[in-house]
């Protein structure tokens, strides 16, 4: 038998969000050269989130983007032979910028790791940063961290966690589902 328990409610995911948004207002005072690059599904909709956070307290617009990893990833052909490939849309020159890579989860570190790769298809950044809503503890491939997380948790790897943004699921929720041993 399997148990849910929810680790995030709405209020949560907007508080996390908020504090991610301030930490990252900090850690670069210069938010002309900031940009935030969403990755494909979650990413994109939290990245947009934080841009609307950054912009209100900056009285300025901060540059956001989509990115799409599925063909950069090291086990896509394990996935599926016909791959969904999603949009990927940076609508400026990635070269001398700060970018915050968003995502809604890090796990294994794959992802992110892809993520990389595809950003340095397209130019050499000043920096990049990593924010992630849900920074599983456990699970780690590479040595990848976040700079900015909305919560850390420690599960074992019979545990799962769903992330569910009011964008695609309707609700904004952070569900960690465990599997019967």
């Amino acid at each position: 038998m399997s148990s849910r328990s929810v680790l995030m409610t709405a209020q949560d995911i907007d508080r996390a969000l908020q504090r991610m948004a301030l930490q990252i207002m900090e850690a670069n005072r210069d938010v002309d050269r900031l940009a935030l690059i969403g990755i494909h599904t979650g990413g994109v909709f939290l990245a947009e989130r934080l841009k609307q956070i950054i912009s209100l307290q900056e009285h300025r617009q901060v540059e956001v983007g989509c990115l799409d990893i599925t063909l950069y990833r090291d086990d896509w052909s394990q996935i599926s032979q016909l791959p969904i490939v999603k949009t990927t849309d940076i609508p400026f020159a990635v070269q001398g910028w700060t970018l915050i890579l968003v995502d809604d989860v890090l796990y294994s570190g794959r992802t992110v790791r892809a993520a990389l790769d595809a950003i340095m298809d397209l130019g050499r950044p000043c920096s990049i940063q990593l924010a992630v809503l849900v920074n599983r503890k456990c699970g780690r491939e590479l040595p990848i961290q976040a700079n900015y997380a909305g919560m850390d948790v420690l599960e074992s790897h019979n545990e799962h966690v769903d992330v569910l943004l009011k964008e695609k699921a309707g609700c904004d929720e952070v569900i960690l589902e465990s599997a019967a041993e």
